[in-house]
């Protein structure tokens, strides 16, 4: 059986999502101070296999000692079909757990995998004497048998918050002609990404989690990242993963709504509750200039409202209620 989460878990800033390579003590040292929503220490493809054993030792020495504020604190342990993932996480939670958020699970491909995790998390808080539950999860789906199967995974544990497309490996798994990771493949005439991307946001919506859109390699192509990430802004994903500076502002720009819808947003919340209250006539739908508002309006708009307010956008406009 799993733990149930704090029942005071809110969903994390996660526009930007840095990865970092934990055997690499400069870029540890460097992440701390770029304003990336989100990093994680990479034990996985990011570290050569006689590297790891070091570089679990160098991520809890970091996140114990680094100044992290403002950023949600992860690390990327092996996937359950390597001999890694044990130690990885023991070693990681009991060292700097405290100073912990999440745990990132590569390759998962069912719902055991991650209840494993959640299991095991649960063990070493329990003997720690952590908070229990306190550490969630992000599920990386990278390939036919984990989309497959992405429903009961975002469904497998309390602890989850992100369900994470993996493109690199998932289009080597499905033989995708394609050498460019995230690019579309040669001779395919519409968006060869569009059904796993929505795929993986329904499981995730469904139940009430972020959808984060994996990495883009061309890392001094800042036009394509911006390209590749508006796609899955513009779905609904909340973020995308960072692999170098020069995309983190990217990333924060892509996934804020602009100043515009901003304010829109947050003028249709402010002129649907005075429509609806005593003062403006119980009603339930009014007119905002020349639109029309009701209650589908208000919770479209609590969406962008949210996402700008996590991003700390400012108003610029006021809502002034109709004359008599």
């Amino acid at each position: 059986m799993t733990t149930p989460a704090p029942a005071d878990r809110v969903l994390r800033p996660r526009r930007s999502c840095l990865a970092v390579p934990g055997s690499n003590p400069r870029f540890l040292e460097k992440a701390q101070g770029l304003p990336a929503d989100q990093v994680f220490l990479d034990l996985e493809d990011a570290c050569a296999p006689l590297a790891k054993e070091d570089a679990r030792h160098s991520i809890v020495k970091a996140l114990n000692e680094g100044d992290w504020t403002g950023k949600t604190r992860a690390v990327r342990v092996n996937d359950w079909t390597t001999h890694w993932t044990y130690r990885d996480v023991i070693t990681v939670v009991e060292g700097a757990g405290p100073n912990l958020d999440c745990i990132m699970l590569p390759k998962v491909q069912d719902a055991q995998q991650v209840q494993a995790l959640d299991l095991l998390l649960t063990q070493i808080e329990k003997t720690m004497g952590f908070e229990v539950g306190r550490i969630g999860i992000e599920a990386q789906i990278e390939n036919a048998k984990g989309l497959v199967n992405v429903d009961d995974i975002a469904g497998a544990s309390p602890r989850l918050e992100t369900i994470i497309f993996g493109p690199a490996d998932f289009m080597a798994s499905i033989n995708m002609k394609s050498l460019v990771v995230g690019e579309q493949p040669p001779g395919y005439p519409a968006d060869a990404y569009h059904y796993i991307l929505m795929r993986i946001l329904m499981a995730a919506r469904t139940h009430d989690l972020q959808a984060i859109d994996g990495p883009y390699l061309q890392i001094k192509n800042l036009d394509g990242y911006r390209e590749v990430a508006g796609r899955a802004a513009a779905l609904g994903f909340d973020g995308k993963w960072v692999l170098h500076p020069g995309q983190v502002e990217a990333a924060n720009e892509v996934f804020s709504p602009s100043q515009e819808d901003y304010d829109h947003a947050e003028l249709i919340l402010d002129a649907y509750e005075y429509c609806t209250s005593e003062a403006g006539g119980m009603k339930g739908s009014a007119m905002l200039g020349d639109e029309m508002i009701d209650e589908a309006s208000r919770k479209m708009a609590l969406v962008i409202a949210g996402k700008g307010r996590a991003a700390g956008m400012a108003r610029t406009s006021t809502f002034e209620p109709p004359e008599a």
